[in-house]
């Protein structure tokens, strides 16, 4: 059984900082690429970024490119979103997801608040 938990979330300032953490059970974490995702309250589902199973490509947002940074260590069956330059409007509920790219399978979220 898949299981995704998020970790890491919670209130920064504007120009701060945070990691967010996804731990990965139940799969064959390093032959899948790995995604983060938010939404907003009342918005839409925004894919956020993504990798690839051995990390050699990258996919970023361009409301987060140069900000944030995806990694992933797959001997710890983890992937990592670093959040630099934070900003209110990234103020979201934080997925991770299985998959390169919006697939069904995600974790519960970890919420992550913006402001001052």
């Amino acid at each position: 059984q898949v299981q995704l938990v998020e970790s890491g979330g919670g209130l920064a300032q504007p120009g701060g900082s945070l990691r967010l953490s996804c731990a990965a059970s139940g799969f064959s974490f390093g032959n899948y690429g790995m995604s983060w995702a938010r939404q907003a309250p009342g918005k839409g589902l925004e894919r956020v970024s993504g990798i690839y199973s051995d990390g050699s490509v990258t996919y970023y947002a361009d409301s987060v490119k140069g900000r944030f940074t995806i990694s992933r260590d797959n001997a710890k069956n983890t992937v990592y979103l670093q959040m630099n330059s934070l900003k209110p409007e990234d103020t979201a509920l934080y997925y991770c997801i299985k998959g390169y790219g919006l697939g069904p399978q995600r974790g519960q979220g970890t919420q992550v608040t913006v402001s001052s």
